[in-house]
C-alpha cells in the first residue's frame, strides 16, 4: 500500500527565520526545497541554532545552493566538525530547477530563503521565495498601509 503524501508546507518547528525578506521583497512563488545537511549540522539545527537573516539562494550548474546561511558548529561535536558558513545544497525538482533558473536569469528575481524548518516527518526544509526587490517608495508605502491597518483596527474596536 502506498504511503500517504503529507500535506504541503506542514511546519511542524520553525529553526530559523528572515522576517526582514518580507519587508525587503516583494514575494511571488513560495517553494519547500530539502537540504543537504551533514550530521552536526542537523544536530545544531535541532537544537535552535542557525541564522538565515543575510543568506540568498543561487543557481550554479543546474543546481541551487544557500549562499552565506550561518549554521554554528554543533557544541558537542568532535573534529569532524562542519564549517558554518559552507554553500548548501538545496533539492528541488528539475523542472522546479529550471523554472527558477530561468526567472531569475531573464527576469532579474531574487532567490529569498524565507525559514528554515523541520517537516512532520523529521526533514529539515528551506521556504525559498521567488521574489524581487523592492524601492524606497514600495517599503514607505508598505509601512504606511500597515500602521493605516493597525489604526483601522483600533478604531472598529473602540467604536464597536
Amino acid at each position: 500500500m502506498a504511503r500517504p503524501k503529507p500535506e504541503a508546507f506542514d511546519k511542524q518547528k520553525i529553526v530559523a527565520e528572515n522576517r526582514r525578506a518580507r519587508y525587503d521583497y516583494a514575494i511571488d512563488t513560495v517553494y519547500e526545497a530539502g537540504i543537504a545537511l551533514t550530521g552536526t549540522e542537523v544536530k545544531a539545527l535541532r537544537s535552535g541554532q542557525g541564522s538565515i537573516a543575510e543568506s540568498y539562494a543561487e543557481v550554479k550548474d543546474e543546481q541551487i545552493w544557500l549562499i552565506n546561511s550561518n549554521i554554528p558548529e554543533y557544541s558537542h561535536g568532535n573534529r569532524e566538525n562542519h564549517e558554518p558558513k559552507r554553500p548548501r545544497k538545496l533539492l528541488l525538482h528539475s523542472r522546479e530547477i529550471s523554472k527558477l533558473h530561468g526567472a531569475v536569469n531573464r527576469q532579474g528575481m531574487t532567490l529569498v530563503p524565507l525559514s528554515v524548518f523541520f517537516n512532520g516527518r523529521g526533514r529539515a526544509k528551506v521556504e525559498l521565495a521567488l521574489a524581487k526587490g523592492k524601492k524606497a517608495p514600495d517599503k514607505r508605502a508598505a509601512t504606511k498601509e500597515r500602521e493605516w491597518k493597525r489604526d483601522q483596527g483600533r478604531i472598529m474596536r473602540d467604536k464597536g
